[in-house]
């Protein structure tokens, strides 16, 4: 059993030993926290393989593909209506009649005018008759000089003002018969029939109101041809409408489903743009199935068009192209830094894998490969020179990164040149160093070759951070599609990859 003066010093012993474990912890606590680099460690990310899915996305209302206007081409006051909203109809079928008394009586005004001039038209022919047989008496009469010549002169008169007589009234009773046509058509015309098979969307007239079509047609009914297919009509700002064409899948939601997505199609890219507001637009149609009816007229379409869609590629957050690393960080990032990684050699894994989608033959892929390594030593002959260049020029002249006799070479254009003008360079070199090699393919072949080379010197390349030991080492990538979190490269990085997406704050 301890005794009571042990117990008491026990106490005070062990509350000195926890301040002294507490102090101490502090101290190495704040001689870590002083010991830390001010710029932190690097938020990372790597290079993985997925899809890349690239849209444009825009706002438009849904329509049929036909929608017929129906109006009147007569005036009247409308006695019937025989059809109503949605209802369907089929060519041919009444929709809507008019009053038809006006033009009732107008067509027996005509029949009564036609019969007076078929009247006329007997009579002159019964004159006209009259007047030959009178001049054949007295033509014979003049022959024996037995009438005077005036007497015959006279009788020929007569017979040619009864032949003009007999073709006015039959001239009459045909313009009289073609005034009873057109009152007849006007009859027929106050029914009011479907031009198409279609269902009804609007109706705009109701029994005893007057139409009046004195101008122009009046709208009493709107159809829709066929509600089967559909089509929306879309806004594409100008900056992305080179890159819709026609066929690419299209895909939008409307506010009733909110939860299904409609499938479309690119069916036009029309020409006539619009502005507004300095915005140029252009007309894109997308014809969408509507085999269920779920899709109505005049819904609003959120829709996405399908630009590009990249598969199993190489693809780094798009922080890591925004990445650049500070100056006291960039110790290792130069392109002489990444050595044989630069944008030279990710030039010749493009080449590569062109090649390989050409299915090349034994000979062809000989040739290649020569072509391939002559391009590869000149590449390293320059880089060393390059380098040979900026060590002799900081020993004889005191230059260096920075100085006046070196400084970094920059990635891109030399000299920071035009780009363009570096790309064509570029083309053209290439073309002349795989010269051979191209006149070993076939006319197919060196088509999509010359395609691919083309692309390739159009392409686009940026600097890309990879973290090696701890600092960044610049790499340069070919950048491909995005789609706006996740950006498609090729070239000097492979999956798996560490790529710098940003720096960490320094801790308090």
């Amino acid at each position: 059993m301890p005794t009571p003066n042990r117990s008491r010093w026990r106490k005070p012993a062990l509350v000195a030993a926890a301040l002294v474990a507490v102090i101490a912890a502090g101290a190495w606590a704040w001689s870590r926290r002083g010991n830390e680099p001010a710029g932190g460690g690097y938020r990372t990310a790597q290079v993985e393989r997925g899809d890349i899915r690239v849209s444009i996305s825009s706002t438009g209302a849904l329509s049929a593909i036909s929608t017929v206007v129906v109006g009147s081409e007569v005036s009247g006051r409308v006695t019937d209506v025989l059809v109503d909203f949605n209802d369907r109809v089929r060519r041919g079928q009444v929709l809507a009649r008019l009053d038809a008394s006006t033009y009732e009586a107008q067509i027996a005004q005509g029949n009564a005018a036609i019969n007076s001039a078929q009247a006329n038209a007997a009579q002159a022919a019964a004159a006209l008759r009259n007047a030959e047989a009178d001049y054949r008496r007295k033509a014979e009469l003049g022959r024996q000089q037995l009438v005077a010549r005036s007497e015959v002169d006279l009788a020929r008169a007569n017979l040619e003002q009864a032949r003009a007589q007999l073709n006015a009234s039959r001239a009459q009773v045909a313009q009289q018969q073609a005034g009873t046509r057109t009152t007849r058509l006007n009859l027929g015309r106050t029914e009011i029939r479907s031009p198409v098979d279609g269902v009804v969307l609007t109706r705009t007239v109701e029994p005893g109101q007057t139409v009046a079509a004195s101008l122009q047609a009046p709208e009493l009914f709107k159809l829709a041809e066929d509600l089967s297919k559909m089509q929306i009509e879309l806004a594409v700002d100008e900056a992305d409408i080179g890159q819709v064409k026609v066929g690419q899948r299209a895909t939008f939601t409307v506010d009733a489903f909110p939860e299904r997505r409609f499938v479309g199609e690119v069916a036009q890219v029309r020409l006539s743009a619009t502005t507004t507001n300095n915005v140029v637009t252009y007309p894109v149609v997308i014809a969408v199935d509507n085999a269920d009816g779920a899709l109505l007229p005049g819904m609003t379409a959120n829709a996405e068009i399908v630009v590009s869609q990249k598969e199993n590629v190489l693809r780094v957050p798009n922080a890591a192209l925004r990445y650049k690393p500070a100056e006291d960080q960039a110790g290792g990032a130069s392109p002489q830094a990444a050595g044989g990684r630069g944008g030279g050699m990710g030039m010749a894994e493009d080449l590569q894998r062109l090649a390989a989608s050409l299915s090349l033959t034994a000979p062809q892929r000989t040739a290649f490969d020569a072509a391939l390594t002559q391009m590869r030593e000149r590449m390293q002959a320059r880089m060393a020179a390059a380098q040979g260049a900026q060590q002799g020029g900081s020993r004889l002249f005191g230059g260096g990164p920075g100085g006046p006799g070196g400084g970094q070479r920059r990635a891109g254009p030399p000299g920071g040149g035009d780009a363009g003008a570096f790309r064509q360079r570029m083309a053209e070199r290439m073309a002349q160093q795989f010269g051979a090699f191209r006149a070993s393919l076939t006319p197919e072949q060196r088509q999509r070759w010359d395609a691919g080379l083309v692309e390739l010197a159009a392409a686009r390349r940026a600097p890309l951070y990879t973290l090696v030991d701890g600092k960044p080492q610049m790499v340069m990538v070919r950048v491909g599609a995005s789609d706006g979190s996740t950006t498609e490269v090729s070239g000097a990085v492979k999956e798996g990859d560490v790529v710098i997406t940003g720096a960490e704050r320094a801790k308090e």
